[in-house]
């Protein structure tokens, strides 16, 4: 279902754009950078957080650490990560397939200014095993994301 609703939320807002599909697992950043053959900071991941009562999602380059100075700083308040539970519930998607597309609810969606670093990123496409390249003004622009420095 996952992979499902990344499918029409692409087909409906950027039809240029392919799901790539593999056979081994993409979950982790070191696993979907051996796939992709990339670097790992060219995997974009997408961390799910909770803010306050607010779920949000940051999307920051793959080998990228959040820094909880930044964090509370931008967003005034401490963050935690969610439950694998939650995240699945939240967002739709699996964990290892987390992505900012075809979420089961809507969600703010925030790009690290670590993903600039690239001409092109991977994040997963709702599933272990897909993902999508795409730049990441692209993705910020089709997720109506908002730019912040929030890593290391």
């Amino acid at each position: 279902m996952s992979l499902q609703s990344v499918r029409q939320f692409f087909a409906d807002h950027a039809p240029d754009i392919d799901i790539i599909e593999l056979n081994e697992s993409t979950a982790t950043v070191a696993l979907a950078a051996a796939a992709h053959h990339v670097e790992p900071g060219q995997i974009a991941k997408t961390l799910s957080l909770k803010i306050k009562d607010e779920v949000v999602l940051v999307v920051a380059k793959g080998d990228a650490r959040l820094d909880n100075k930044k964090l509370k700083s931008t967003f005034g308040a401490k963050a935690r990560m969610l439950s694998s539970d939650e995240v699945v519930t939240i967002t739709g998607h699996p964990v290892g397939g987390v992505c900012p597309f075809g979420l089961e609810n809507p969600l703010a969606v925030y790009c690290d200014i670590s993903l600039k670093h690239y001409a092109e990123v991977l994040p997963a496409a709702g599933a272990i095993h897909s993902a999508v390249r795409i730049s990441p003004q692209r993705m910020a622009d089709l997720t109506q994301a908002k730019w912040i420095d929030v890593c290391l």
